[in-house]
């Protein structure tokens, strides 16, 4: 394996997680060597941009073909009212530059498609998932699987949020392979059905904890610690301030 040297900046950056046993020296380089892709500058890709950035992943790609509105800011807290106006990805760059400037960030200013999806997860060893839409969700759900990547899918509405992480193209301890994106959700729900963000609202803490799981997750995966969320469905809702756990398997 390519060792990634830490310089003494970085070792003393990074010194609370290299004394943890379960990340250490090892840990460390394995994260500056990642590249990790999220879709979505949103509010779920504002925590989870902000917290890998801190955590010293190498390099980070932002899939995002929108720009910074001021009603982004209520939740959305990589950007701020400076940048109003200018586009999510060239704003969360800026962010994370101020952040950690160790870390390489790629900007991917486009939406991404089923046709688009399968060539741009290929240059990255870990994905996630912070779109609103389920066409996106599918895209990218689809390519991860096709091309091998583990991905970390959340989602949240109003008070409600939920994670997991799927690697549909590897088998679980009891030998059986595991859940895919479609076995949790075999088809979108009818148009309408879930209404957006825009419509419903949402509690911008909410969008916080649900992303900071999905960087805990990527981080796990990354470093290769503790038990993924695969083949378990998270789920937090925050009024009553309760986790619950619902396990899928494939279908």
């Amino acid at each position: 394996m390519q060792m990634t040297s830490l310089t003494d900046q970085e070792l003393e950056r990074y010194a609370r997680h290299i004394v943890l046993p379960e990340i250490g020296g090892p840990g460390q380089q394995k994260l500056k060597r990642a590249r990790v892709l999220i879709i979505g500058a949103g509010g779920l890709g504002a925590p989870v941009l902000g917290y890998l950035a801190a955590a010293g992943v190498g390099t980070l790609g932002i899939v995002d073909d929108d720009a910074v509105s001021l009603s982004n800011l209520q939740r959305q807290v990589i950007h701020g009212t400076d940048t109003v106006g200018m586009a999510k990805t060239g704003s969360a760059k800026a962010a994370i530059a101020r952040i950690n400037p160790h870390v390489t960030v790629e900007e991917h200013n486009f939406r991404l498609t089923a046709d688009n999806a399968p060539a741009l997860v290929a240059r990255y060893d870990v994905v996630v998932d912070g779109s609103d839409n389920f066409e996106t969700r599918y895209a990218v759900a689809d390519a991860c699987a096709a091309e091998k990547r583990p991905l970390v899918h959340a989602a949240v509405g109003r008070f409600d949020g939920s994670v997991t992480v799927l690697i549909p193209f590897e088998t679980g301890t009891d030998g059986r392979p595991n859940p895919s994106y479609r076995d949790l959700f075999p088809e979108a729900p009818p148009p309408g059905l879930v209404p957006s963000c825009a419509v419903a609202g949402v509690l911008g803490a909410l969008t916080g904890v649900i992303g900071t799981l999905q960087a805990m997750e990527a981080i796990k995966l990354i470093a290769g610690i503790g038990e993924p969320l695969v083949g378990r469905l998270l789920l937090y809702d925050a009024l009553a301030a309760r986790f619950d756990t619902i396990r899928y398997k494939k279908n």
